[in-house]
């Protein structure tokens, strides 16, 4: 099916801490490849690999140094090759990073463009003259700290970088630039791959003027000043303009020429994500789907839920969203929203009752389906340098992507032979595969994943949300055999009374007597109505 996208499960892979497969403490793709039963027998439908191109790992692959290589570190590209006939064996469909805004600074492209103002390749990136003072351009910042600007004396100009200085941004005004990264894709495609999440995709183009951003509004509650400073502006020309909506339309346009081939675009922004996700998403020539950081971050209410779900599909009624919970760039959310639990298996299991109901495709990160907790890392045993700029207010992304544990008494949880690039600790080891037995997180993702597929209305019903009071949240997900799906969002019991017939369905942590619905702390229902009866009205007790 072409449209295999709409209501899957997608399982993202972070290679450098999935398996490794020879010893040298880093996860490569032969040692995916040897994990892959693991996500099929999930009931997943489709692995994102996040990046294995070739780069000097100033971010961790993020700084890409050739698209169409594989870093020695991951293996060959005989080993991706093989990956990709085992994943689509499986029936996996296999999805691959594309970090398209920005190059690594050791890419050949920026060393013929930094040369000189003369060369081919001279305005293939982001470059300004200094301001008459030495400053640079304009006020724009980078995310991971400081100025988005870095001086380049053999040009006797600045260049842009919306993150590190080693990540220049490519200059999307250019056609020339467009085309080159098109041909990156089309290599990826004709080696079979099903689709890209593309990394930053708001990033690609700039305000033209280079002009400053605006303070952004105080919001209330927040602290200020923030530990960031990168959280003091609106965004507003730096990224997320206009120009951006054409180069998509290319971009759908290259895999429209292929078979069953998809879109999904990461979309950052503190202020406008889920307009932009609409934006981005709305008709058939854009991306397929989008997903911003709206469930990504400390918010844990039915409220959140609800305004996040209804904004977008009111933004966008024909575009599709793509909901997770965690990544490999925030806090594992078991111990994000851990005051919200009764216990972390309690809440483990219900954050995978909740991407079940929701309207959309489904994103897990590895370990999700352990019920993996943040890793508590020391300064020292930092590589990110998130962390390494702002401990100890942001200890970096170190802590979500400590290895996979596979076996609980083997050395380094079975990830590795050698020494783990970040170490494995007890707390986390505890969570391993093979202590997944009867009434695990796991066996509750399996059970919840093949209740989901099996039924249809929450591959692709519609939603209708509930007057339901915090901390419960209620949504009818539509179809000729609709369902409805509860959750109490709170460690406490909550109990409500049921109007009319109804029964529970599928892996349910509730229970009905008549007309009474008991959910413990952090339970959830599914109940369907009689086949042709009214639906049920839904009352606190």
């Amino acid at each position: 099916m072409n449209d295999w996208w709409r209501g899957a499960v997608i399982y993202q892979i972070y290679p450098r801490s999935f398996q490794d497969s020879d010893g040298d403490g880093i996860g490569d793709l032969p040692g995916i490849t040897r994990r892959l039963d693991h996500v099929a027998a999930l009931g997943a439908d489709a692995i994102w690999l996040s990046p294995f191109f070739a780069s000097p790992m100033a971010d961790m692959g993020y700084d890409v140094s050739d698209y169409t290589a594989v870093d020695p570190l991951f293996g060959r590209m005989a080993d991706f090759d093989a990956l990709v006939r085992r994943a689509h064996a499986l029936g996996l469909k296999v999805i691959i990073d594309q970090v398209l805004s920005h190059s690594s600074d050791r890419h050949p492209w920026f060393a013929e463009s930094r040369a000189d103002r003369d060369n081919p390749k001279a305005d293939w990136y982001v470059w300004a003259d200094p301001l008459a003072n030495g400053a640079p351009p304009n006020d724009w910042l980078s995310v991971f700290g400081g100025p988005a600007w870095a001086w380049e004396p053999r040009r006797r100009q600045y260049y842009l970088h919306n993150f590190l200085a080693a990540q220049p941004d490519l200059n999307f005004h250019c056609p020339e630039v467009q085309d080159a990264l098109l041909d990156t894709m089309r290599f990826w495609l004709d080696r079979g791959v099903d689709g890209f999440r593309l990394d930053t995709v708001n990033f690609y183009f700039h305000d033209k003027k280079l002009r400053s951003n605006p303070p952004a509004p105080l919001r209330a509650g927040e602290d200020w000043p923030p530990g960031n400073p990168y959280d003091m502006q609106l965004h507003r020309y730096s990224k997320n303009q206009p120009e951006n909506i054409a180069f998509l339309q290319r971009m759908r346009a290259l895999l429209d020429g292929y078979d069953g081939r998809m879109l999904v675009g990461e979309v950052g922004d503190a202020h406008n994500a889920v307009a932009l996700m609409a934006d981005y998403t709305r008709g058939t020539d854009r991306l397929h789907m989008a997903y911003s950081f709206e469930m990504l971050g400390p918010q844990f209410t039915a409220a959140h839920f609800r305004d996040t779900v209804e904004g977008f599909y009111k933004a966008a009624p024909d575009g599709w969203p793509c909901w997770s919970f965690s990544n490999h760039d925030v806090i594992r959310h078991v111990t994000r929203w851990a005051e919200h639990g009764s216990s972390r298996t309690a809440l483990a299991r219900q954050a995978a009752a909740l991407l079940a109901g929701f309207q959309g495709t489904l994103c897990l990160y590895q370990g999700e389906e352990l019920g993996q907790t943040e890793t508590e890392l020391s300064y020292e045993e930092l590589t990110d340098p998130v962390g390494l700029t702002f401990w100890p207010d942001n200890k970096g992304r170190d802590g979500c992507r400590t290895p996979m544990v596979w076996e609980a008494e083997a050395p380094a949880a079975g990830f590795s032979t050698g020494t783990p690039w970040l170490p494995v600790k007890p707390a986390q080891q505890a969570h391993a595969v093979s202590t997944q037995g009867k009434g695990s997180v796991l066996e509750a993702y399996r059970d919840l994943l093949a209740f989901r597929r099996a039924t249809p209305a929450l591959v692709s019903g519609e939603t209708t949300f509930l007057a339901l009071p915090e901390p419960l949240l209620g949504f009818w997900r539509d179809g000729p055999e609709p369902v409805l799906c509860l959750y109490n969002l709170s460690p406490a019991p909550r109990a409500l009374t049921l109007t009319g017939d109804a029964r529970l369905i599928g892996p349910s942590q509730a229970s009905l007597s008549k007309t009474s619905l008991a959910l413990p702390g952090n339970g959830f229902a599914f109940l369907a109505p009689p086949p042709g009866a009214a639906r049920p009205g839904l009352t606190p007790a």
